[in-house]
């Protein structure tokens, strides 16, 4: 069944409306929605707001009233044939009488699926796959993680050119500069979880919030997750009241990810410690990196990650580069280079 360019117009509106500005990352996927007339004009229009709200089609369907009855919905996702915190999508696009529905990602979480299916039944015309590849991006690390059942891990670190992340003495205040520290926050704002190991919390005392530009914690902080078997200290900063703190009483990294996502998070932003790294490293869960490299050298100092056990260059873990950025301050601070690198480690 084919889509008219009216429809994939739709869809491309519905894409904007679901990266709204303050629509929230998780745990729901972000999904618009658009309504069209017979003629290709839009009646309504609708995104999914925050949890526990209206969903996308049920926003537009309120704002077209009776003038949905025999029209087209063209959705982000596929409409979902569920009750939780609100009713089935498919059940309110039938009782609106929608003639056709247009969505472009399926959704393959066990307890929304079959939805489509759904509204075949009441006689509804359904067109699926229509820019799945662009709502997938929408909704990258929730459609990672419902596939596989565990959050999405980012893994980050600042360097040196030659590979060390703090010098012989310990100190590592500031191989990255102040512009890649500025970028961290940016992109632990995109996570709902910040990883790091006992050690690292015992010895660098980290708050591990999202701050701004002056150093002020923003309102929404993703959960603080601390892996290891050791009692952490009260006295630490990542037990303040400025965000949530959970401490997570093992060393296996699948077991940690395993608790998180039954906690309904879904992207893991991992920052601390060598030991924590080559853990996540050898247990093939790690998806992403982000590596902050800086202009100096030491010949000396702590690596960031632990020794991987590998004793020749054929067995190295190659990384796909898919992004350089290069960060520089407007103060005339040293120039920081950020790499990104995904999908997966493999071994060459």
């Amino acid at each position: 069944m084919t889509t008219s360019e009216a429809e994939r117009q739709a869809m491309r509106r519905a894409l904007e409306l679901a990266v709204t500005p303050g629509v929230p990352l998780g745990p729901n996927p972000r999904v618009g929605c658009v309504l069209l007339a017979a003629d290709g004009t839009t009646i309504a229009e609708g995104f999914h707001r925050k949890v526990g709200g209206p969903h996308a089609e049920v926003e537009a369907l309120r704002e077209a009233g009776d003038a949905a009855r025999g029209a087209t919905a063209v959705v982000t996702l596929e409409p979902c044939n569920h009750t939780g915190r609100t009713g089935p999508c498919s059940e309110a696009l039938i009782a609106a009488g929608v003639r056709r529905v247009v969505f472009a990602q399926p959704d393959t979480n066990p307890v929304a699926i079959g939805g489509a299916g759904r509204l075949r039944e009441a006689g509804v015309e359904v067109v699926g796959g229509v820019m799945v590849e662009e709502a997938r991006t929408v909704n990258r690390t929730w459609t990672f993680a419902i596939a596989h059942r565990r959050p999405f891990v980012t893994w980050k670190f600042a360097t040196t050119l030659d590979g060390r992340s703090a010098a012989a003495d310990g100190s590592s205040r500031w191989v990255s500069s102040r512009a890649a520290r500025l970028d961290t926050h940016r992109l632990r704002g995109l996570c709902d979880t910040m990883l790091v190991g006992t050690n690292t919390v015992e010895v660098d005392d980290p708050e591990l919030t999202v701050r701004d530009e002056v150093g002020d914690p923003l309102p929404h902080q993703p959960l603080r997750a601390v892996m290891g078997m050791r009692d952490i200290p009260v006295g630490r900063r990542v037990f303040n009241d400025r965000a949530e703190t959970l401490h997570l009483r093992t060393r296996e990294p699948a077991e940690a990810l395993s608790t998180l996502f039954a906690l309904d998070r879904q992207h893991v932003f991992l920052e601390g410690g060598s030991t924590l790294a080559r853990a996540f490293l050898e247990a093939g869960l790690v998806d992403e990196v982000v590596a902050y490299v800086a202009p100096m050298l030491l010949g000396a100092g702590a690596s960031a990650v632990a020794d991987l056990g590998i004793e020749t260059i054929s067995d190295a873990l190659h990384l796909h580069v898919s992004d350089v950025t290069v960060l520089q301050g407007h103060d005339g601070e040293d120039t920081n280079v950020r790499l990104t690198m995904r999908p997966q480690l493999r071994r060459s």
